[in-house]
Formats: C-alpha cells, sequence, structure tokens
C-alpha cells in the first residue's frame, strides 16, 4: 500500500491507473497529486545537457515542497529566494549560502537582516530606494543590478513590477553603489514567465554586456550574470531552442569563463512532476433541443485550489480520462468547473472527452508549476493530498 508522506518507489515506469486503483481515489474527499520526484533528475541532465555553462537557481515560488527543494539541492541546484522562509526552507534542504541568490528586488528590512544573519551575499536590486536600505542594513552584500527587457511574448510579463530602464537607470544605479562604498557584482533580467519569444535573451544578454563594461569602468569585479526563467516545463524541444538562442549569445558577449552564468528555472524543474487526479462530484448537460450540445463536469478542485495556475499563471491545463480507449467511443464538447460556488471557478471551457458520470476520476498532467504554493481551502473545499514517488 502507498503511504502518504514518504517516498514511495517503483521500477521502471510509473503506473499511473495502477496507482490510483490501489490508493482507491474514489473513496477519497480531495483530489490527489502524484508527483513523481525522478523526473527532476531527467530534468537537472536535460538542463545541463543543453545549457552546461548556466547554473540552475530554482526558484522557489514555483513550488516550495519541502521534498522537491531537498531532491534539487541533493541535485546540485541553487536556489532563487524571494523571502526569509524561502532562503530558511533551502538552508534546510541542504542548499549552502554561496548557492542562495536573494532575487527579491524589494526586501523587507527583517528579511535583509536575516540574509545578514545566514551570510548571504549576492542581492538583487532596481531601485535607489533598495539600495539605500540596503547600506543601511546589510551592506556587505553584493548587489546585482536587475534591468528590464522583456520578451513580446509571455504567460506572465514582470517588466510593469521589476527591473530598471537599462539605459537611463542602471548606470546611475551603479554610480549610486560605489558613491556608497557598496560593492557590485553583475546584473539580471527576467524576460517574463512562460516566454514565447526566444531572441528576447540575445537581446537581454546583449545588454547586460554594456551594462557590465560600465560596471567595470567604475572599478567593480562585475562577476555573475543572472539570466532570470521563463523556460518551459513540459516541451523540452521548446528549451532546447531557447538554450541554443542563450548559448550563442554567452559564447558572443560573455566569452570569459571567470563570469559565473544562472538562471531562475521554475516550472522548468517542477512542472512535469505532478499529475493531479480529480474525481466528478456533479454533472450537467447542456442540451440545444433533444441533443446534447455540452457536458458539465464539477470536480473536487478548482481554481482557488490547484488550478489557481489558470488564473495566476495563465496556464492551459489538459485532461485525461481513465476509460479504457476505443476508436467509437463518443466524445462531446466537455466543460470543466471546480467545486465552489463561485462562477470564476471555470478550469477548461473546450475540452472533449467521452460521456463521464459522477464518481468517475479524471487526470490533469503538468500541474507541478505555481500550483501547490497557492491552494487554499476557499468554500471549505480541502486542497489535494500528495503522493510522491521515486523510481529505483
Amino acid at each position: 500500500m502507498y503511504k502518504f508522506g514518504e517516498i514511495n518507489t517503483y521500477e521502471g515506469v510509473l503506473d499511473l491507473k495502477g496507482v490510483v486503483k490501489e490508493v482507491d481515489v474514489e473513496e477519497m474527499e480531495e483530489a490527489l497529486n502524484i508527483c513523481d520526484l525522478s523526473t527532476l533528475s531527467q530534468k537537472y541532465k536535460t538542463w545541463i545537457k543543453h545549457m552546461p555553462r548556466v547554473k540552475p537557481y530554482y526558484a522557489v515560488k514555483c513550488n516550495d515542497d519541502a521534498l522537491i527543494v531537498k531532491e534539487l539541492a541533493d541535485l546540485g541546484a541553487g536556489f532563487d529566494c524571494a523571502s526569509k522562509n524561502e532562503i530558511k526552507l533551502a538552508l534546510e534542504a541542504g542548499a549552502k549560502s554561496e548557492d542562495i541568490i536573494f532575487a527579491n528586488p524589494c526586501k523587507p528590512p527583517s528579511h535583509l537582516q536575516y540574509a545578514k544573519e545566514k551570510n548571504i551575499m549576492a542581492s538583487t536590486v532596481d531601485t535607489e530606494f533598495e539600495i539605500y536600505k540596503i547600506f543601511e542594513h546589510y551592506p556587505e552584500s553584493n548587489l546585482v543590478i536587475r534591468f528590464r527587457c522583456e520578451a513580446k511574448v509571455a504567460q506572465c510579463p514582470l517588466g510593469d513590477k521589476f527591473g530598471c530602464n537599462a539605459e537611463e537607470d542602471a548606470a546611475a544605479l551603479m554610480l549610486l553603489a560605489k558613491s556608497l562604498g557598496l560593492s557590485v557584482i553583475g546584473t539580471s533580467f527576467h524576460v517574463g514567465s512562460g516566454c514565447s519569444e526566444y531572441p528576447a535573451y540575445n537581446r537581454a544578454i546583449a545588454t547586460a554586456k554594456n551594462l557590465f563594461k560600465f560596471g567595470e569602468l567604475l572599478g567593480f569585479d562585475m562577476k555573475l550574470l543572472d539570466i532570470g526563467g521563463g523556460f518551459p516545463g513540459a516541451d523540452d524541444n521548446k528549451f532546447a531552442a531557447i538554450a541554443e538562442i542563450v548559448n550563442m549569445s554567452l559564447n558572443k558577449y560573455f566569452p570569459d569563463e571567470k563570469v559565473e552564468i544562472i538562471a531562475e528555472p521554475g516550472r522548468f524543474f517542477v512542472a512535469s512532476a505532478y499529475t493531479l487526479v480529480c474525481k466528478i462530484h456533479a454533472k450537467r448537460e447542456v442540451r440545444a433541443g433533444k441533443k446534447v450540445d455540452v457536458k458539465m463536469y464539477y470536480i473536487n478542485d478548482g481554481v482557488y485550489g490547484s488550478f489557481n495556475c489558470v488564473l495566476y499563471d495563465h496556464q492551459e491545463v489538459t485532461v485525461e480520462h481513465f476509460l479504457e480507449e476505443d476508436d467509437n467511443l463518443k466524445k462531446f464538447k466537455t466543460l470543466i468547473w471546480g467545486p465552489t460556488c463561485d462562477s470564476l471557478d471555470k478550469i477548461i471551457e473546450d475540452a472533449y472527452l467521452p460521456n463521464l458520470s459522477c464518481g468517475d476520476l479524471i487526470a490533469f498532467p503538468n500541474m507541478g508549476a505555481y500550483t501547490v504554493p497557492i491552494a487554499s481551502p476557499f468554500n471549505g473545499f480541502m486542497v489535494p493530498k500528495t503522493l510522491y514517488f521515486k523510481a529505483i
């Protein structure tokens, strides 16, 4: 019998249907996350294969499950942390202080103090106010200037909130740091989460090179380039295409191996590690005359739970059923709702599924990114349980 709270092992390929049958998900009130930790090592190998010079610093906010963080720490990843609790989590997982970057450009003073206590040296900034704050609370830290250089197409653009103007503000921030006796060690950028305009990386890396030159003129030891995140989590071919552009750009603008290159992947590592299994607890058929036009299913998780990624991360989720495949199996236009009483709680409205019944199970793959940390028990519906697996 599989156990919750422990890492269950398997040989060969994880049998999703077998797990669902043995756990008896149909009898569970909450949905079930099936987490395959083995996919993390596979993704890490893929990363090293395609971008061997770039060290991944996992974006903890993407999925802060302690077992996920521990697995990535064991693999040798660094960590992009945005708060003292994320720093604490990474350290408890075994990460070294030098393998953590405090990458939130807007840090509460108490969190800066905690970073100082734990000797977290690298800190991202993008305004003069943040530089003055660091000067007051942690002047020994090393500054990384974050500039704005967004992709034209991204799931979650970040430039409206973070990143200074590279041409007008970045140099001024370096001059301010110099006047205060602070240390600038490099630059960072983020083209946007879920980037689909790959040349954005080239533009950003070229801009970073110019800022490095200015920093060196001021006497700074410019030695760190952070290329941010935005890497796809469920399409390794897209990742390979991005990596090709990144590698070419790094070879052109940063051929000196003394410059450390890091990135902040989140979804790349964890999206494909989770499959969410949900139960249909209610059903409705919408008819046009005597013909069923749309079938609606109401399930035990929704946009206030795991499917917050639909709202927060603009994710387009996909659904699978557990019926035996049959070419003659008729499929209907399907709309899937979450369990709450809010009409916003809509998960999918353009799926095609066979006729399902109350009590049937459906599965959603690639549900590991921006789901677990944000899920809430709104309206009294429980967040999913998680079963962990690892290949032996």
